[in-house]
């Protein structure tokens, strides 16, 4: 059983046709990446699988039942997690206080007035966890504010795993980041998916990391499905190319 379908998606906006008769199926474990020219719709396909809008015409499906009209907050708690292109954090918080507002927020406890003791070391030892899997256990105690772009959005993936994603959509992880913080974030999402089992999906511009780090890739073009492969096949087909050269003139 696949976990994630989508039969046939369409999404118009008035006259505009944001995606025309997308179909795809994301396996469990898989690491797939979407990619495509500007104005291809790979935003707007990650808005259609996180409930932010259904689709005009079609079907999706996530682990075997249909999710087509359901909403942003339902989804996140069936699995589907995203993060997006600007970063979402805490900026006045440190990293330990981000992470901890996430942790008890995914547990339930941000509204009781008070938390038990036992609680409050389950609490602890997430945080301490999270941290360790995002590797940024060294900066806890930073400001997020201060810290640079790229260690932000390692703060922010580590709050999306605070909800125990089964499905992670990434956007543009590696935008604006320099050669160190670019090599963080690519291992990183190597280790979530390799390490963590965690299925993900994710937009990326730069191909290096797309080619590097993806099982499957699947090519947007205005709106349109244009490829799907492994990066070998994606890499040798000459529509893909022909999209991109274009989108590069």
């Amino acid at each position: 059983m696949s976990l994630l379908t989508l039969e046939n998606i369409s999404r118009r906006f008035g006259a505009v046709t944001a995606l025309n008769d997308i179909s795809l199926s994301v396996e469990p474990g898989e690491l797939r990446a979407i990619i495509g020219p500007n104005g291809a719709g790979k935003t707007t396909l990650f808005n259609l699988i996180s409930g932010f809008f259904p689709p005009s015409d079609g079907r999706i499906i996530f682990e075997d039942a249909p999710i087509t009209a359901v909403n942003p907050a339902a989804l996140v708690k069936r699995g589907i997690i995203r993060t997006f292109q600007i970063t979402e954090v805490f900026l006045d918080l440190t990293v330990y206080e981000n992470l901890r507002v996430a942790v008890e927020t995914a547990m339930g406890l941000n509204i009781r007035p008070w938390i038990s003791r036992a609680s409050r070391a389950k609490i602890n030892d997430r945080v301490d966890e999270l941290m360790d899997i995002v590797k940024i256990t060294n900066k806890a105690d930073r400001v997020a504010g201060e810290m640079s772009h790229g260690d932000q959005r390692v703060v922010e993936v580590g709050i999306a795993l605070s909800r125990q994603p089964r499905l992670l959509l990434l956007d543009e992880p590696t935008a604006g980041m320099g050669d160190e913080e670019t090599n963080h974030m690519t291992g990183l999402i190597r280790a979530l998916n390799k390490e963590q089992k965690i299925t993900m999906l994710f937009i990326e511009h730069d191909m290096s990391i797309v080619f590097g780090v993806a099982d499957r890739i699947t090519v947007l073009d205005n709106g349109a499905m244009l490829a799907e492969g492994n990066a070998a096949e994606i890499a040798a087909n000459p529509r893909v190319q022909s999209a991109y050269l274009g989108a590069a003139a």
